[in-house]
């Protein structure tokens, strides 16, 4: 499944409602919840936990579009939207978390 992830952690709690509740799979940070891809952010501890359960993505062309490309963190790998477009149609379902 792919988890579709689009509010920032700093202002919902979309990101750990996902953590908690997805039984795994792929998850695709996009919009303003690419702040939890960055290193130093307060999200970054339980993003790196869920690292052992689900493969993490982001959106590349967002996170850039913050200014925040140069603070990735180790071992989430960026997408463009041809990598998401991939991501939705190697996956059976998708699951946007509002």
């Amino acid at each position: 499944m792919l988890n579709i992830i689009n509010k920032s952690p700093m202002t919902s709690v979309t990101l750990d409602t996902c953590l908690n509740t997805a039984a795994g799979g792929d998850i695709l940070l996009i919009e303003d919840a690419v702040y939890a891809a960055t290193k130093g952010n307060a999200a970054e501890a339980r993003l790196r936990q869920a690292m052992d359960q689900f493969k993490i993505y982001v959106l590349m062309p967002d996170l850039e579009a913050r200014g925040l490309g140069d603070r990735l963190i180790d071992g989430i790998s960026p997408v463009d939207y041809g990598g998401f477009v991939d991501l939705t149609s190697n996956n059976k379902t998708c699951q946007s978390w509002l």
